[in-house]
């Protein structure tokens, strides 16, 4: 029997319960998003300040669905990350599926069921054919906290688990990066929480990290 579970419904607690994910404590685990760091320039300051603008003017109006986030900030920060050049190349809408075989036992016989997760990647960045970075977009009202899980599926099903899996999840204000090693049992770990509703302009920090994540399979 095979059971479907959309990606978008998936909870840490399943991921801990069927596949022994759990989170690293370990600041070194994750240094990617705050060591070594590029300097990004004064022009590229000044667009993302008006990124910043456009975004924060735009939702005077109303909650941004998924795809004005897209458009008003994602594509922006992807632009000025250099992802839209060689060697990297973007796929979007990218299928994909991770499936766990459990055994259910009743009073006649054990049960054999497959559990097959799937769901679709907002934007995936490839660098010579290996995954770079899974991001997953979401409209502004919605809560990271319920995009994490889902970005962990797509990053568990990276086809390379020898290399490193790196997320970005972001609501057009509010912006996460992941980190996920396949071991024996695969462990994740999260950078700080950047927002735009602070006075300094954090999609300087979110650029420099994107940057920085654009230099890791170099």
């Amino acid at each position: 029997m095979i059971q479907v579970i959309q990606a978008q419904n998936v909870t840490l607690n399943y991921f801990k319960e069927k596949f022994a994910l759990h989170k690293s404590e370990n600041e070194q685990f994750f240094t990617e998003w705050f060591d070594y760091l590029p300097t990004i320039s004064e022009l590229e300051k000044q667009y993302l300040d008006r990124v910043k603008i456009n975004y924060l003017s735009v939702l005077e109006s109303a909650p941004l669905l998924e795809e004005a986030v897209k458009l008003v900030v994602l594509s922006p920060l992807l632009d000025l990350a250099g992802f839209y050049r060689y060697p990297f190349h973007i796929a979007t809408e990218e299928t994909i599926e991770i499936s766990e075989e459990i055994i259910i036992y009743n009073e006649e016989k054990p049960e054999e069921t497959k559990e097959v997760i799937k769901g679709k990647i907002d934007v995936l960045i490839l660098q010579n054919q290996l995954w770079l970075l899974v991001i997953e977009s979401k409209r502004s009202s919605f809560s990271l906290a319920k995009a994490i899980p889902q970005a962990l599926t797509y990053m568990l099903a990276n086809p390379k688990p020898d290399y490193p899996a790196y997320s970005l999840v972001m609501n057009g204000e509010d912006f996460q990066f992941m980190k996920l090693i396949k071991q024996e049992q695969p462990i994740y770990g999260l950078s700080d929480r950047f927002t735009l509703y602070r006075r300094e302009n954090e999609l300087y920090k979110v650029l420099d990290i994107l940057k920085n994540l654009g230099q890791v399979l170099s």
